[in-house]
């Protein structure tokens, strides 16, 4: 197992319940959810390996591998009275809440479409052109972005593959999104490796997985996937909300969130 010390910070207090964030986003990423959670959950939201204040990724090492054992290697530290924590998380986070369940490393796992449910050669198309076409614009639009994500209407214009709502998102959060996907190493090299799968044994923790219907990264027919591979899994279909949903309805989210990890 590749070990290494993620950044992290705690809220609240209650069962552990720990977020991950999905690619090239950071553990800010689960701001708008938290006033939902802190009252009954003790929340840990961590930066992944290669994002926000993390280390960067050790080279030489599957960025899956690498991604998953790091979590993993964190998980006692982060619930150090409790033996399992419940994990949450989206879109790569999602994946990763998946495989620690898998593994029997968590008390249970809420995924917010999570990767790895691909149907087709077009759903891997789709996801490689909407990361790489958002990087191309934010670097040739570099010095114009802080006034551009400023403009409601140009920050929905350009969010809008990620969020099905996402004129709720801030400038400032626009902005650090952007400038992470800039930059980040771990983009290209999911995007050129995938999301692999653990076995799925017979008897295992409970499972959420909740999808967005206006899902346009990740469509939400890749739900029926998930299904199938997560038989005895809860799976919730989420009107108007899109891949990144916690800016979209933190109150809606924060209920899965509870009842996920109740």
């Amino acid at each position: 197992m590749y070990v290494m010390k993620l950044a992290y910070e705690v809220h609240g207090s209650g069962p552990t319940l720990v977020l991950v964030h999905g690619l090239s986003h950071r553990r800010q990423a689960w701001d708008p959810v938290l006033p939902e959670l802190t009252s009954h959950r003790r929340v840990v939201t961590i930066d992944l390996p290669g994002h926000g204040e993390s280390p960067a990724l050790p080279p030489g090492v599957p960025v899956h591998k690498a991604t998953l054992d790091a979590v993993e290697g964190m998980l006692d530290e982060l619930a150090p009275d409790e033996g399992r924590a419940h994990v949450a998380g989206n879109s790569l986070g999602g994946w990763v809440a998946l495989q620690l369940a898998a593994r029997g490393r968590v008390a249970s796992a809420t995924a917010l479409s999570p990767a790895g449910f691909g149907t087709s050669l077009l759903d891997e198309l789709l996801i490689k052109a909407v990361f790489r076409g958002s990087r191309a614009m934010a670097r040739s639009n570099r010095t114009r972005l802080p006034a551009m994500l400023k403009n409601p209407v140009l920050r929905s214009a350009t969010l809008v593959p990620f969020f099905g709502r996402p004129w709720r998102v801030s400038p400032e959060a626009a902005l650090a999104d952007a400038q992470s996907l800039m930059t980040n190493e771990a983009v290209d090299l999911f995007l050129e490796q995938g999301f692999p799968n653990e076995d799925v044994p017979r008897h295992m923790v409970p499972v959420t997985i909740a999808w967005g219907r206006r899902d346009l990264l990740l469509p939400v027919y890749q739900a029926r996937r998930a299904r199938r591979s997560y038989p005895d899994a809860k799976v919730v279909v989420l009107p108007g909300l899109g891949h990144v949903p916690m800016s979209d309805a933190p109150e809606r989210i924060g209920m899965v969130l509870l009842a996920g990890s109740s």
